[in-house]
């Protein structure tokens, strides 16, 4: 997938070829959206999933709604996409390992989470993971405002500063398990209000200092 790349002080974008070889989730790295899942007692560590790369699509192309499921969230989060490759690297070196920022919608099937008991299924769907509309180089992900609409109405609005593991930690993190590789994507976890999309929504995820990646949501055939 072909992405504008932004870089500081810069009007003219490159494209950047985004392949991830993983896209690595974050679950419940916003005391808020913890307390909404149920969650009485907060992560001491990272809580880790993987997305299928064949979930990735773009800025307004089509999420598909699967039949057949009572519950399918939105979820808007910081993107982090790496820019070389990162093995065993400190929390205090990391972000020289971060290509930019982008918008991720972590499109989730709540049933199938609650019941198959881990989480590949349920965020592996394709188009489960809308990414854009750029990339951001040079941005301060510290601070960040994340919110989510669902036709214009606002559904979600935090800030990366409640992230309970950082983008620097979660880097660190990470890179002792697994190696990642340019253009792998870190999904940094996403603030409470979550919730439900239906064919004929638009759903639009901005991160400040972004963008807005707005996708149409329309049910399987």
């Amino acid at each position: 997938m072909l992405i504008p790349l932004y870089r500081a002080g810069s009007e003219r974008s490159e494209s950047f070829e985004l392949l991830p070889s993983k896209i690595i989730g974050v679950g419940k790295n916003y005391r808020a959206h913890a307390a909404e899942m149920g969650s009485a007692a907060l992560p001491t560590h990272p809580l880790l999933f993987l997305k299928a790369p064949s979930a990735l699509i773009g800025a307004n192309e089509t999420i598909v709604r699967p039949a057949g499921y009572e519950r399918v969230d939105h979820e808007a989060e910081l993107g982090v996409v790496i820019g070389r490759r990162a093995r065993r690297v400190a929390a205090a070196n990391a972000l020289d390992f971060v290509l930019g920022y982008t918008c991720v919608n972590d499109v989730t099937v709540r049933d199938l989470q609650q019941t198959d008991g881990q989480w590949t299924r349920a965020k592996g769907f394709d188009t489960f993971c809308p990414v854009g509309p750029c990339i951001r180089a040079d941005l301060d992900p510290s601070n960040r405002r994340v919110q989510s609409r669902v036709n214009g109405e606002l559904r979600q609005d935090g800030t990366t500063a409640d992230l309970i593991f950082s983008v620097p930690t979660l880097i660190e993190f990470i890179t002792a398990a697994m190696t990642l590789e340019p253009g792998d994507i870190i999904s940094t976890g996403t603030p409470a209000g979550v919730g439900q999309l239906w064919p004929g929504d638009r759903v639009d995820v901005e991160v400040q200092g972004v963008g807005v990646l707005s996708n149409p949501v329309a049910g399987a055939d």
